[in-house]
């Protein structure tokens, strides 16, 4: 499998002491077919360093809708299918300091963005949203899934000895300066062919990378909403199996694991040009 290495990879402990105190952000918005709720969450966005917008071959209005409300956003096409495509495409093109996650849906709340902004420059190297912790929650959490995250986080906890409240949210940061350490999909070759961290293993893929890497993590409390227009591509018992086989899948790709040392939860205070 080939991967994204954006940079070489450093010695972690100096890069953390170069780390700027007023980062630029990068704001990475996966986007296939959500021109409606792109109306929504583009505006709400605060002033970050760059916003781009990966458009995965919609049949709506999602182009033409990020030209008209957010004109400087980065356009760029993913390379293959799926959301994990989507979001390294976006990786690889960033050029800020800090990279967020952000679903076009508009489960995520845009003001939670300085919280995790301020978890990484207090000392993370990944922020990771959770509806558990207090002060998170959910608008749209089942019972079943509910249940089925906490198993699917018990099982990833128990393996890679991390302390993840919420392992199944998408709602993440980090520096970039960790990509390399991760090791995730190359978005090329292009072509039809999805590869391993193509779909929505991504986030399980990110996650457990990261407790391998032994990577510094904060926990930030958020609030996930109900998604505004259209229908979720998710099913809760086929993916919660998708996601138990992602798990086990890298931690058998892994001889040595890392402890992830968590800290408190923070409190609420070569891509195609679209332009034209």
């Amino acid at each position: 499998m080939g991967t994204a290495v954006l940079g070489r990879v450093e010695d972690l402990g100096a890069r953390r002491g170069t780390r700027p105190r007023e980062p630029r952000i990068s704001v990475i918005v996966p986007a296939r077919n959500e021109a409606r709720n792109l109306e929504l969450i583009l505006p709400a966005l605060p002033s970050v360093h760059e916003v781009i917008v990966v458009e995965g071959s919609s049949h709506d209005d999602t182009i033409p809708t990020v030209r008209r409300i957010l004109p400087f956003a980065r356009l760029i096409r993913q390379t293959r299918r799926g959301k994990g495509n989507a979001l390294v495409c976006g990786f690889t093109e960033a050029t800020g300091d800090i990279v967020v996650m952000f679903d076009a849906d508009g489960s995520a709340d845009a003001a939670e963005i300085p919280a995790f902004v301020e978890a990484l420059v207090a000392g993370a190297d990944f922020a990771k949203g959770s509806r558990v912790c207090q002060g998170g929650g959910s608008e749209d959490l089942t019972f079943l899934r509910s249940f089925g995250n906490r198993m699917l986080t018990l099982v990833t906890n128990v393996l890679f000895r991390t302390r993840y409240t919420d392992l199944c949210y998408g709602y993440n940061a980090f520096w970039v300066d960790v990509l390399p350490r991760l090791n995730l999909p190359d978005p090329e070759p292009a072509g039809d062919e999805m590869r391993w961290g193509d779909g929505f293993e991504i986030e399980t893929v990110l996650n457990t990378r990261v407790a391998a890497a032994g990577l510094r993590v904060a926990e930030v409390p958020s609030v996930e909403r109900l998604r505004v227009h259209g229908a979720s591509n998710l099913h809760a018992v086929r993916d919660g199996f998708r996601v138990l086989g992602t798990i086990l899948s890298e931690w058998r790709g892994r001889a040595r694991l890392a402890t992830v040392t968590t800290t408190r939860p923070v409190s609420r205070t070569r891509s195609l040009d679209l332009a034209g």
